[in-house]
């Protein structure tokens, strides 16, 4: 006997650990296989790459002339010119740092994206676990209602119950297949769904009870994690960063651009050769650079205010909606685990103590009950989800 409860322990926890990392095993193989996700990724990769494009001094530039003399006497003419481009905002990395913050705006918006579909993908979870958890009472539902019709079948049979007795369970009997039915498409048009986030393969869940979901027990020390993790606000912050450094690299076109390089000129019986140096003073060409990348901070800034207040609400919002979803669930089953009169109605029914049409009304309540309890489980997992959408 000890052994076996050592065996049947191991079972129920391997069980419980295989429930618990289902949907992560559903959201690591989406994450896999999604076809949006890699092409978000490749198209985050070649908009890195673009941003280190020309970030790099300009090419040398090398020239070569060749001159025909009128007359004989004064001969020819040859020129070599070699020349290099130098701006400052190069030389210094101001170029190099913008594409980096650039880069960083890239990486937060891939996040961004991948964590809406992982959600999506986390909420169409939640919904199957729901219709298995209904699909698994409803069977048993039909197998009461089949019972109770085939008893008053036999009883109609006898004459012992009226066509309108019988009628009625077949009714009963009918809304629960029927009911069956719509979980079952509802339940196809999920898993349908999954699939299409998985790449075209197929996703295996089966599970009836959801993970535990522990709200945080303080909002406000919980948000500020939640704040520092959010990749939309990582990017509207990363945004005033690249302004800023984008203000830096627009004061710097301003700057003179010099030139450095080797000349040679030789004629007959001369040849002359040295360095070049040159200079280019922006005048006109700049003109309004810098005024456009501050008010491009100051919206930035904007931005990031604003998304951080409404961050704050939502998230707030979806706190305490979770909260009274979780003591609406947390009543609903306390409920169920002390009135499941159940076999206590089959039994009334049996003795002729209670009517048919009693025993519907009764049962009818205890099976909109059993409903409720698990849509308010249903609508808490999906709100904690959105609510800790971070963690994804």
């Amino acid at each position: 006997m000890k052994k076996t409860g050592i065996i049947i322990m191991a079972f129920l926890a391997h069980a419980a650990l295989y429930a618990q990392n289902n949907i992560s095993s559903v959201l690591d193989s989406i994450e896999k296989n999604n076809t949006g996700l890699k092409a978000l990724r490749e198209t985050a990769d070649a908009q890195k790459l673009e941003n280190r494009t020309g970030i790099y001094l300009s090419d040398p530039e090398a020239g070569f002339n060749y001159l025909w003399g009128k007359t004989g006497d004064i001969g020819n003419r040859t020129d070599i010119d070699i020349r290099q481009t130098f701006d400052i905002s190069t030389i210094t990395g101001m170029k190099s740092r913008l594409a980096d913050g650039r880069n960083n705006l890239v990486e937060w918006q891939y996040k961004a994206d991948r964590m809406n579909i992982l959600l999506e993908a986390k909420q169409y979870c939640i919904e199957l676990i729901y219709c298995n958890a209904l699909k698994s009472e409803l069977d048993l539902r039909l197998q009461h209602a089949q019972t109770i019709a085939g008893g008053y079948k036999e009883r109609l049979d006898r004459g012992d119950a009226s066509r309108l007795e019988y009628n009625k369970v077949q009714l009963n009997l009918a809304t629960v297949q029927g009911e069956i039915s719509r979980v079952e498409v509802e339940r196809d048009a999920l898993l349908s769904q999954l699939k299409s986030l998985n790449g075209g393969a197929d996703i295996v869940l089966d599970d009836t009870q959801y993970t535990p979901a522990q709200l945080p027990l303080n909002f406000d020390d919980w948000y500020r994690q939640a704040e520092e993790k959010n990749p939309v606000l990582a990017y509207v912050k990363q945004e005033i960063e690249v302004g800023k450094r984008q203000v830096n690299l627009s004061r710097s076109m301003n700057w003179p651009t010099f030139s450095a390089g080797y000349m040679s000129e030789k004629v007959i019986g001369q040849q002359y050769q040295g360095i070049t140096l040159g200079i280019s003073i922006p005048l006109w060409e700049n003109k309004n650079r810098v005024k456009q990348a501050k008010a491009a901070v100051r919206a930035a800034e904007s931005r990031a205010t604003d998304s951080r207040l409404q961050f704050y609400s939502r998230l707030q919002t979806l706190y305490k909606r979770a909260n009274g979803l979780r003591l609406t669930a947390d009543n609903y089953r306390q409920a169920l685990a002390t009135v499941n009169n159940t076999q206590l109605l089959k039994k009334a029914l049996d003795t002729g103590e209670i009517s048919l049409l009693d025993y519907i009304v009764e049962i009818g309540l205890y099976y909109t009950t059993v409903n409720q309890t698990l849509e308010a489980e249903r609508d808490y997992q999906k709100a904690f989800a959105e609510l800790s959408a971070v963690e994804l």
